[in-house]
């Protein structure tokens, strides 16, 4: 367990304690000790004999979080959750109300979840409890709107995380031959709606079957011969999931016309006319021998139509049909050719393990390298590091350097762009750093010209090197700021700088398109990173890598691909 899990599991319990009408002070007891494990610079797990030394931490409080380490969970948790209507917890989503207020609710009126709430609200019934009133109940109303409008995707790591619990589900039907992931999902856009597989097989009937009755099915939408749709829930993540069934020889051309996109399916088919010939999910049909070919794999499919197989990332009419006409589409960059993750948070700001322990899980990964990157001083919601701290920070970085991990760190910084452009901290700190990234994490809602000068003017800077998620969007929840790219990219070029994929599946920035005309319009060259807080975060690295290549990039545009003495070269930018 690490100290943000912990976190986790004491606000979960102070939560219920407050929906039960537990004793205040107890409550804010737990709250307490949350604060100060999350403020910790040390894993909690190796202080576990002397928590009770810690400040905001009391003999009660430790045993909770001595159970939470020795067990992964807390009895006390389980407990209240079987006490409460099984739907109240689901109310504390709605956002602005807080645990207190669904307990009034729940106890003078009854209310144990979303339909009941919203009906007390629309009968006018909340209005007249004590402390409410006309403008709460409004307030509740429009909460409970803004949360059914929430947005019907999920995330792409959400969505693969479905995909790959169902995958193993179907490996274990032995009336499947091959199976594939199709749809957006495989061509790994950002936000999923749907999850898509291909699957060949003799017995479709028998298989549709066996899928309609695996464990995780909630609902049925569709069961034939050629298809099954179903709805799913792994783990509290529901999704749709189509199963199209295919035979073994139809395989290639379903898997690329169930991939898509509709728009390179329309190219596809446009280019089977030229030869006379009519394309569909079974094969190509030639009506001169009113023969359908079909295809066991997609080269096979993509070769009669005269072309080298296109990566699933870059069918999106983008081009990619012109380019594979000529022999030229772009090697795109893997996985393997990484090196080392440049933008990593430790327990000295807002991430959950030491610097040593990201060290070595960056190690276990294969890399070179890793720069330890915490938060400036101004962004105290982060617990950004003073001057003094990013000193004592340095002096543990040379410690472990000296170690010798087998890895090396770098030590750099995520320095706030201020308001004015200007940077976290002052440039005789900056300039003693391996690198500089510059971000925004403030004032979202300047315009375009003052938001614009703003980054450039961090560019600007002789010892910035890195742009981190350079339009700071969160998808599905926040869009881009307002900036002017161009202006932005020109500045790139113009200084030097590198602009960040952020390979976290809630940002995703800069996004495809923008990666693409940035090196097609500009010649830049970027850094993927996954801006992990945890050990764990350093996994989101591959949907980095699947944005990059939906992005055309190839290794040489990448400078995590570099090794460490090529990095350190076009660091030192000035």
């Amino acid at each position: 367990m690490n100290n943000k899990q912990i976190v986790a599991i004491l606000n979960q319990l102070a939560d219920l304690m407050e929906l039960s009408g537990e004793n205040a002070f107890k409550v804010q007891a737990y709250r307490r000790a949350a604060r100060t494990v999350e403020n910790s610079r040390t894993p909690i797990v190796e202080m576990s004999d002397e928590l009770e030394k810690l400040s905001g931490i009391g003999k009660g409080t430790a045993s909770v979080i001595r159970e939470i380490i020795e067990t992964g969970r807390l009895a006390q948790l389980d407990e209240l959750r079987q006490q409460l209507p099984p739907e109240l917890p689901d109310l504390l989503a709605l956002p602005g109300i807080g645990p207190k207020t669904i307990y009034t609710l729940y106890k003078k009126l009854h209310i144990t979840n979303m339909v009941e709430l919203k009906q007390a609200a629309k009968q006018e019934k909340i209005r007249s409890l004590a402390g409410f009133g006309p403008k709460k109940e409004q307030k509740i109303l429009e909460a409970i709107e803004q949360f059914s409008n929430r947005p019907k995707r999920a995330h792409l790591h959400v969505a693969m995380a479905v995909a790959s619990a169902i995958r193993k589900r179907l490996e274990g039907i032995a009336e499947i031959e091959k199976i594939e992931l199709a749809g957006s999902i495989r061509r790994y856009k950002e936000t999923i709606k749907d999850i898509d597989f291909v699957v060949a097989t003799d017995h479709p009937v028998k298989v549709a079957e066996q899928i309609a009755n695996l464990p995780e099915v909630i609902q049925i939408v569709g069961q034939g011969e050629t298809k099954v749709s179903i709805v799913v829930d792994v783990e509290g993540m529901v999704m749709g999931v189509d199963v199209r069934l295919v035979t073994s020889d139809q395989f290639g051309s379903a898997l690329s016309h169930f991939t898509g996109s509709k728009e390179f399916n329309i190219l596809i088919r446009q280019r089977a006319k030229q030869y006379g010939w009519k394309v569909s999910e079974y094969g190509i049909y030639d009506p001169d021998t009113d023969q359908t070919m079909t295809f066991k794999d997609e080269a096979d499919f993509f070769a009669q139509l005269e072309l080298p197989f296109i990566p699933p990332e870059l069918r999106e009419d983008r081009g990619e049909i012109e380019k594979a006409e000529l022999g030229a589409l772009p090697a795109l960059i893997q996985l393997r050719d990484y090196r080392g993750d440049l933008h990593a948070h430790t327990l000295y700001s807002d991430g959950s393990h030491s610097i040593k322990d990201m060290a070595l899980a960056a190690k276990a990964k294969g890399y070179e390298y890793i720069a330890i990157t915490d938060h400036s001083q101004s962004l105290k919601v982060a617990s950004g590091l003073t001057v003094d701290e990013v000193y004592e920070q340095w002096a543990e970085i040379d410690q472990l350097n000296q170690e010798g991990l087998g890895i090396t760190i770098l030590k750099g910084a995520e320095v706030d762009i201020l308001a004015d452009g200007t940077l976290d901290y002052p440039d005789e700190l900056l300039k003693q750093m391996d690198l500089v990234i510059a971000s925004v994490h403030t004032q979202f809602k300047q315009d375009e010209e003052t938001m614009t000068r703003r980054i450039i003017k961090a560019m600007e800077n002789p010892y910035v090197n890195i742009i981190a998620h350079p339009t700071g969007r969160l998808l599905l929840r926040r869009d881009s700021y307002e900036v002017n790219v161009d202006q932005l990219f020109k500045a790139a070029q113009e200084t030097g700088t590198f602009l960040e994929l952020n390979a976290h599946p809630h940002r995703l920035d800069l996004n495809d398109q923008l990666l693409k005309k940035a090196k097609e319009e500009y010649g830049l060259k970027f850094t993927i990173n996954t801006d992990a807080h945890s050990a764990e975060g350093y996994d989101y690295i591959i949907y980095g890598i699947a944005t990059a290549r939906r992005g055309w990039l190839e290794k040489k545009d990448v400078i995590n691909t570099y090794t460490l003495d090529q990095l350190r070269t076009v660091l030192a930018k000035n």
